[in-house]
């Protein structure tokens, strides 16, 4: 799967986020100040290239929708990450998160009980 810029990511959780959307619906929700039109018009086509886009003809205009789900672009993003900067190692990740950023032992716990519930 291809990497996308961070512009194609914003894109993309807003389509991810919609399911289904123009153009011109993409450009309002986003934060002020808002891209140009044209801006997110080319993105969306190369989102297209890239095969993470298609569309359907609804009118003159098109409505577009992801063909990727969030959660497999977001699995390979986490792996890249990583085993980039863990070695692969998920529990160095986590280790470097609770030294780094004040995960507390309680949050540990949530998670672990989430991955518990999710293997069962």
């Amino acid at each position: 799967m291809k990497q996308l810029t961070k512009a194609e990511e914003e894109v993309m959780q807003l389509l991810w986020k919609l399911e289904k959307a123009n153009v011109a619906a993409l450009v309002d929700e986003f934060p002020d100040p808002k891209p140009a039109y044209n801006t997110v018009s080319t993105i969306i086509r190369i989102l297209e290239d890239k095969g993470f886009v298609s569309h359907e003809k609804v009118g003159k205009g098109h409505v577009y929708f992801p063909l990727v789900k969030k959660e497999a672009y977001s699995n390979q993003r986490i792996n890249k990450l990583v085993d980039g900067y863990f070695q692969g190692s998920f529990k160095s990740m986590v280790s470097f998160f609770m030294k780094n950023n004040d995960i507390s032992l309680s949050d540990l716990e949530d998670i672990l009980q989430k991955i518990k519930n999710e293997k069962e």
